[in-house]
């Protein structure tokens, strides 16, 4: 099975300025995503999509065996990501052939380990899923304690539960995506626009892997869990 890694990594960023290539606990960022590609020897080929010659040249001398000029436009703070994904499976096909499985690591979330990818591969190998995303078990519930408020500022539950829910711990399992690992059929992820298919499936993973660094908050946070070994 011919079975495709994408790492889309842009230039820019509003929270942390250059983060894909920001050393953390001894490496660029980016580094960590691919060491984690490769230690699964799941991966045909690992490609990294990127607008910056920085990033793709870094991505190269860290184990990346193709890398994808990222068009500006699939590049601003605004683009989704998903046009960047298939960018870039489009352009590695051209040279490699086509590819079964996609799977895609998002550059800023090095805590995630090499089982999580493996698992999350495997549970769409072994269902009828179209596509596998992760997650993690959800701080807040939409039945319990995630509220909105109306156009007349009245405030309620999220999502009304079919019965009183006196604590968090009995209301229906939620679960926070966390744009670690996504999984794709080939076929899925070129002919549909959305992350969500009737067949889409969830892979759990634990809180302390799922940080995404978003702020020089989590930066600084993944850095000191990074240095008490947290990282497993």
């Amino acid at each position: 099975m011919k079975v495709l890694c994408t790492i889309c990594a842009r230039a820019g960023s509003k929270g942390v300025a250059n983060k894909n290539l920001r050393i953390i606990n001894g490496l660029p960022l980016i580094a960590y995503s691919l060491q984690q590609a490769i230690e699964t020897n799941l991966f045909t080929e690992i490609a990294v999509s990127s607008d910056s010659a920085e990033i793709r040249n870094t991505a190269l001398e860290y184990g990346a065996t193709f890398v994808v000029n990222r068009p500006a436009e699939m590049a601003s703070d605004t683009a989704p990501k998903l046009p960047a994904i298939k960018h870039c499976l489009e352009t590695t096909e051209r040279k490699f052939g086509e590819f079964e499985v996609v799977v895609d690591l998002d550059a800023t979330a090095p805590l995630r380990n090499a089982s999580d990818i493996i698992g999350a591969f495997e549970l769409l190998r072994s269902t009828n899923a179209d596509n596998v995303i992760t997650g993690t078990p959800a701080h807040r519930s939409p039945y319990f304690n995630l509220v909105e408020t109306d156009t007349n500022g009245v405030v309620h539950l999220s999502k009304a539960p079919k019965e009183t829910v006196v604590r968090r711990q009995d209301s229906p399992e939620c679960f926070d995506m966390n744009a670690s690992i996504y999984v794709w059929k080939r076929t899925a992820l070129i002919n549909n626009q959305s992350l969500f298919s009737p067949t889409t499936r969830l892979f759990v993973m634990p809180r302390e892997r799922s940080l995404d660094i978003d702020s020089q908050a989590d930066f600084e946070m993944v850095e000191w869990m990074m240095s008490k070994g947290t990282k497993k």
